[in-house]
């Protein structure tokens, strides 16, 4: 055999290798150079973009690994990769990557956004239903075992006629939903297997009851509102999977119960909290929240609370603005928890506002320090302008602010009419005005206490011109200004179309 031709096969060999694409615990490692050809090799892939220093990029490694051994044992055309997107800075500005880990699903090379769980088994599920079939047809009674064991939670649509109206809302609802796995079977045996006599809709948890039985008429509303109502466990454990779930459901009342799992209570307590979450069922969300967790740490000091006051409970809101209840007795037993969270629906337990005490040295410096208790009394005062500092301890553009307000009070303390301010929001809560965003600076003007909001340039300049001119130089532009601001830029886009 001649020698170059030897040489061309060898060479041939160490290129190909070359082009194999790397594998880390069964998940693709891409960079920039095999990138596109893996998105256009696989026709499903799942990619994460992570930074090697993410502490949820690390917990989900683990997942993310054993997602994808499973699906390599299944032999399923689905993959799973990876990406430093601190090293491949390029695609992840490409693929609009702006946190960490940030994932997105190639379908024959186009992206989609992943909005399942981050355990394995939420990543299975997710990717299965975006490749197959809205519901998975159960023929057997051993397909239909084995589908209602393959999660935490599945439906089975039971339909002597797949083609049938009801059948049909049923495969809608099946296919316009990421977060559960749906089945559907027209088999007697099957049937009798789970002890259903007559079409219907069953939900099966590993938790709980086990089981739920779908009555009443069947509509999209009905169907939905069932899922929502018996999906989730009495008592949701809060953490970056079901988070979601709790917020982004249609019950609005929380009540959280602020405990570490380490303490040797928390099995009993959790236990009297599942109790009496059974009454509140469709109407009050019960969640548990691990004090021990570093990722809930801003949640507790958004509640005032701090390691040394768990357990402890508190009740929020979600409407158009969030609002928190405070028990008015302590104690978890049952009949004051139970006592809590009737009072809040009834409407008899005011919303808790946060407040430090005051001060005892809040106005000798130029800038007053104002708490919730003397909100009212300074920042009200009709015969003064009060400009007032909405700030975070922890906000980088506050600290950068800090001195320059500071000057800002050293320009104004000779001001009998003029007032300058500040107020730790994350401590200190108020009915009204709600802070949004750090730092939030507004003027409340004397003799109408109307509240003019600051949007101009954070500099001693800027805030001067902002006070001397009354509100008026670097406010922002009032709600018919932006809505003309609005209908002017559409009539624009319009005549670019043009």
């Amino acid at each position: 055999m001649p020698i170059p031709f030897i040489l061309s096969v060898l060479f041939f060999a160490i290129i190909t290798a070359s082009e194999d694409i790397p594998t880390e615990d069964d998940v693709l490692v891409l960079n920039k150079d095999n990138f596109d050809k893996a998105v256009q090799e696989y026709k499903h892939i799942l990619v994460e973009f992570y930074a090697p220093w993410c502490g949820h990029c690390k917990a989900l490694a683990p997942e993310y690994a054993k997602a994808a051994k499973q699906l390599k044992e299944e032999s399923s055309e689905i993959k799973l990769a990876k990406i430093d997107a601190t090293q491949e800075s390029d695609l992840a500005e490409q693929y609009d990557v702006r946190g960490y880990p940030t994932l997105k699903f190639f379908r024959s090379g186009k992206p989609s956004e992943y909005k399942g769980g981050r355990v394995a088994e939420d990543i299975v599920r997710w990717l299965k239903k975006k490749i197959g079939p809205a519901a998975e047809s159960l023929d057997t009674v051993e397909s239909a075992k084995a589908f209602q064991e393959s999660a935490e939670v599945v439906l089975i649509g039971f339909f002597k006629d797949v083609n049938s109206d009801s059948a049909k809302l049923y495969l809608d609802i099946a296919l316009e939903s990421d977060d559960y796995l749906f089945g559907i079977t027209s088999q007697d045996d099957v049937y009798k297997e789970f002890n259903i006599e007559k079409d219907g809709i069953v939900l099966f948890k590993k938790f709980d009851e086990g089981r739920n039985d779908f009555e009443g008429e069947l509509t999209e509303k009905s169907l939905k509102d069932f899922i929502n109502s018996n999906s989730l466990p009495l008592v949701v454990d809060f953490n970056q999977d079901t988070a979601q779930k709790v917020f982004g459901g249609d019950i609005k009342a929380h009540n959280l119960l602020f405990i570490s799992k380490k303490s040797s209570e928390f099995d009993k307590l959790v236990e009297v909290f599942r109790k009496v979450a059974k009454e509140f069922k469709k109407k009050v969300l019960f969640v548990t929240i691990d004090i021990d967790e570093e990722d809930h740490e801003r949640i507790m000091e958004f509640f005032g609370l701090k390691k040394d006051d768990a357990p402890d409970m508190r009740l929020i809101q979600l409407e158009e603005e969030m609002t928190k209840f405070k028990p008015p007795v302590a104690g978890l037993d049952e009949d004051n928890i139970r006592n809590f969270v009737h009072g809040v629906l009834d409407g008899k337990i005011k919303p808790h506002l946060l407040s430090e005490s005051i001060p005892e040295n809040w106005d000798k410096g130029p800038v007053k320090i104002l708490v919730g208790n003397n909100f009212d009394e300074v920042a009200l005062d009709k015969t003064k302008d009060v400009l007032v500092e909405f700030y975070a301890p922890w906000c980088g553009h506050c600290k950068q602010l800090a001195p320059i307000y500071e000057k800002l009070g050293e320009k104004y303390k000779d001001k009998s009419h003029i007032v300058i301010a500040k107020m730790d929001a994350t401590a200190n809560e108020l009915e009204n005005p709600k802070i949004q965003s750090f730092p939030t600076i507004k003027l409340f003007k004397k003799d109408t206490n109307e509240i003019i909001d600051f949007n101009g340039e954070r500099t001693l300049e800027g805030l001067s011109k902002f006070l001397d001119s009354g509100g008026v130089d670097g406010a922002s532009p009032k709600e018919e200004e932006v809505e003309e601001e609005e209908e002017k830029d559409d009539d624009e886009k319009k005549r670019d179309e043009l």
